[in-house]
């Protein structure tokens, strides 16, 4: 037997705005760390400049350059105390786009954060449902060349978050999943475990659009937050105090009629002066999450709601898995957390899909009446992680071993066997 299968499996959930990683069988991620990456600028720009002859000089900055960086927030307080310290974001929209940065976050997720040796841990890896498999086949490299691990499975993300969404042992893998993150959202339905490939949509709004909304609300109202902090004052006001409204008409009437029960105060401290700064915080609480039912409010691009992006998912699938997908839409994501966001969604699409069925009766003069649609948004307290969880829940289980790619297999084969799923083939 494998000794590297008595151990629990890495389990690492790569986002744009946020990485969560841990060890299989934990309900919760050990670490959860921003997606970024603090390379110090001068030992790079010193190995570029060095002169061919001075080779040494030349081959120590290199050194250096591989040795000195950070990731996630000590990335970030670097970036601000030493001008030497460039950020780098390796993944946008979900797709990785530096490789050399991911391969450097890699590195001190394993050896600095979660302190194991990757020879000795299989690991599970998620990837974007629109990800190309030459993506797959660089990360396959990375793990099975830098790393040297004994064993590799990369699953899509939104197939794990349907998995999360289940606590019974009646699992139905039949459900869309809106997976709504800092940089990305997805609409996957999903049917017995498959990805319908062609009915899955891209919503160009996400978590950090609602903070870059949010910050913009309160910059337009004058409110006294310094510009260096604005960003990340928006961040938390977003994640404390946000909440999604059935009717934004009689929000603005109930912030209105009693500003003091509604309206919150901010409290913090200038980063450059260390002097405190108060501002108030009031319709934005409510205006952030509207975006994604109003999304005009924020941007004339995308003028499409989220309900009639589900909607359009659903209907494109294939008829008789319709029903089933409508039962089953499954929130993942920190972006769903806000409270009522299951409820306005659920609502929103209800009403589409009884006004199709009332239109549908009303064209064949209502002789035959249609049995009602059952739509149901599913959210469950562990959809923050539910990738990572649904993640952790299959590395936990015997066939995770069976079903990943060794290390003796990449050797035999080369890359490409990390472009197809063992378990889920039909997905590409």
């Amino acid at each position: 037997m494998d000794p590297a299968a008595s151990r629990p499996a890495v389990v690492i959930d790569n986002g744009t705005g946020y990485t969560k990683m841990g060890f299989a069988g934990n309900v919760e991620p050990c670490f959860i760390v921003p997606s970024v990456v603090a390379v110090n600028e001068s030992f790079l720009n010193q190995s570029k400049n060095s002169s061919k002859a001075n080779w040494l000089a030349q081959h120590n900055a290199g050194v250096m350059a591989d040795l000195d960086f950070f990731i996630g927030d000590e990335a970030l307080t670097k970036s601000r105390s030493s001008s030497t310290y460039n950020l780098s974001y390796p993944i946008r929209n979900g797709q990785v786009y530096n490789w050399d940065a991911m391969e450097r976050f890699w590195q001190q997720c394993i050896f600095n954060y979660l302190r194991c040796d990757p020879e000795d841990h299989y690991f599970l890896l998620t990837e974007s449902p629109l990800t190309a498999p030459e993506s797959r086949e660089y990360t396959g490299e990375i793990m099975f060349e830098t790393f040297n691990v004994p064993g590799l499975y990369i699953a899509v993300n939104s197939v794990l978050a349907l998995a999360a969404g289940y606590t019974t042992s009646k699992c139905e893998m039949t459900g869309v999943v809106v997976d709504i993150g800092d940089g990305a959202a997805h609409v996957v339905p999903v049917a017995d475990g498959y990805v319908i490939g062609s009915s899955i949509k891209s919503v160009p709004i996400a978590g950090k659009d609602v903070t870059l909304f949010v910050q913009q609300l309160m910059k337009e109202r004058g409110e006294n937050v310094p510009p260096e902090d604005s960003f990340e004052v928006a961040r938390k006001v977003k994640e404390m105090y946000c909440y999604t409204c059935s009717d934004i008409v009689k929000e603005f009437n109930k912030h209105d009629r009693e500003p003091g029960k509604y309206i919150k105060h901010w409290k913090g401290i200038k980063p450059k002066t260390g002097a405190p700064y108060s501002c108030d915080i009031g319709y934005e609480r409510f205006l952030g999450p509207e975006v994604f039912f109003n999304p005009e409010i924020y941007s004339s691009d995308f003028t499409t709601p989220l309900p009639v992006v589900i909607d359009r998912c659903i209907q494109s699938a294939p008829i008789d898995t319709r029903r089933a997908l409508y039962k089953n839409i499954v929130l993942s994501g920190g972006s769903t957390m806000f409270k009522d966001f299951h409820r306005r969604l659920q609502r929103d699409l209800k009403k589409i899909v009884d006004a199709r069925i009332l239109a549908s009766e009303a064209r064949i003069g209502g002789e035959i009446k249609s049995h009602p649609v059952e739509v149901n948004v599913v959210s469950h307290p562990i959809q923050r992680f539910a990738v990572w969880f649904g993640g952790s829940v299959l590395a936990s289980t015997p066939e995770f071993f069976a079903a990943c790619h060794t290390k003796a297999e990449y050797e035999e084969c080369g890359a490409s066997i990390c472009r197809t799923n063992p378990v889920f083939k039909g997905m590409y």
